[in-house]
């Protein structure tokens, strides 16, 4: 297979084609790499490889051809130097807190961030003696005023889950800098096609796979990208002896989608933008949270910031908790599961479902209401999905 430098392609193509590295069978799609182990030709070898001195796989809890494919592409894409693949979106979280943080270690966190991610540094970076603020993202005085001497790194995810609010990545960027901390940025709902994290200043970028990535509700897992420094140092060795690791079928999985990553999320989009606007029509109808409306509040700032507006639109219902349940328990085509990025529908209600284990006042304070309904859009046809949601609208 030719040597080919494919940071002079564009993303579309480096989805397609970036991380293969043709075998001695010269196969035209990337093949699974099915092993748990790899054979040495001598004990001299082994030990090299072992240590470092030499490359090559040494055991797929860390080396597999399948997910360094993977890897390679997802970082080609996101334009960051390194990439390790995880078991789900949350391992990689976790191993950004296991290799970064240590005891007496701060995190400023977005609220605005999946439930499961607070209560993982609330209760089991805490466990541990890791302090973390959270504070509201689209607030940079507070994001500033929450860093203490020994913060490491803010966290965030960029449109927000579930409200679909905007954080100024260059401008939290720049506030972690000037303190000495690292930026990360969760990005999944926008994927390297719509926003590109690094290119705004951010140090770390997560994504959970199982959504856009996968594009089909198939597979989970998670992915980590990173300076070769952060990577190197930080993150490689907690994979290693963690063993969070991705599976080669699912990384196979992961590749496929990324092919057809860029088409689908602009027809993810489309259609959310007509269904954002159609809803602010509707009766019983609140607030619709959708950053490509003029009415959102940082629509501006994802104009700048995004590529296209995303595929997720949440709104609020004026009946609160009974009614949201009643439109959701109405519809007859979308699917009712707290999963989105598919290119199927999916509806569901976040205050009991992906933030029900939190609270009343953290849901309050990350603005999550009772009233409120995500919706993940999909590529179905969308009068169809219109006239499914109406069955449920007053």
């Amino acid at each position: 297979m030719k040597d080919t430098d494919w940071n002079d392609y564009s993303l579309e193509t480096q989805a397609i084609r970036a991380g293969h590295k043709r075998t001695h069978e010269d196969e035209h799609s990337i093949p699974i790499f099915a092993t748990s182990s790899y054979v040495f030709n001598s004990a001299e070898e082994a030990a090299l490889r072992f240590t470092g001195q030499k490359p090559g796989n040494i055991y797929s809890r860390f080396t597999n051809p399948t997910v360094n494919a993977f890897q390679e592409r997802l970082a080609f894409m996101e334009k960051g130097e390194r990439c390790l693949a995880f078991a789900s979106g949350m391992a990689a979280i976790m191993a950004v807190g296991m290799g970064l943080l240590k005891t007496g270690d701060h995190v400023v966190c977005s609220r605005g961030v999946f439930g499961n991610t607070v209560l993982m540094f609330q209760n089991y970076f805490g466990k541990f003696g890791v302090e973390t603020d959270f504070v509201d993202l689209i607030d940079s005085a507070a994001w500033e005023a929450a860093i203490k001497p020994n913060t490491r790194f803010l966290f965030l995810e960029t449109p927000s889950n579930p409200l679909i609010e905007i954080a100024d990545i260059a401008e939290l960027a720049d506030i972690a800098h000037r303190h000495g901390c690292l930026l990360v940025v969760d990005n999944c709902f926008c994927t390297p096609v719509l926003q590109k994290p690094f290119e705004l200043g951010a140090d770390i970028v997560i994504h959970s796979a199982t959504k856009y990535i996968d594009g089909q509700g198939r597979c989970v897992g998670g992915a980590v990208i990173a300076s070769e420094d952060i990577i190197e140092k930080s993150i490689y060795p907690y994979l290693r002896t963690g063993g969070a690791t991705m599976s080669p079928f699912n990384a196979w999985v992961f590749l496929s989608g990324l092919e057809t990553l860029a088409i689908r999320m602009k027809a993810h989009c489309d259609s959310a933008f007509e269904l954002a606007k159609w809803l602010e029509q509707q009766p019983g109808i609140a607030k619709v949270h959708y950053p490509g409306l003029p009415s959102h509040a940082q629509h501006e700032l994802a104009k700048r910031q995004q590529s296209h507006f995303g595929g997720i639109v949440s709104f609020e219902l004026d009946g609160g908790k009974e009614q949201a349940w009643k439109l959701i328990d109405s519809t007859q085509m979308l699917s009712i599961t707290a999963n989105l990025g598919d290119v199927k529908t999916t509806i569901t209600h976040p205050a009991t479902t992906t933030h029900g284990r939190l609270t009343p006042e953290v849901r309050a304070a990350a603005g999550i209401k009772d009233g409120l309904v995500r919706i993940s859009v999909g590529l179905e046809n969308l009068d169809d999905i219109k006239n499914d949601l109406s069955r449920g609208l007053i």
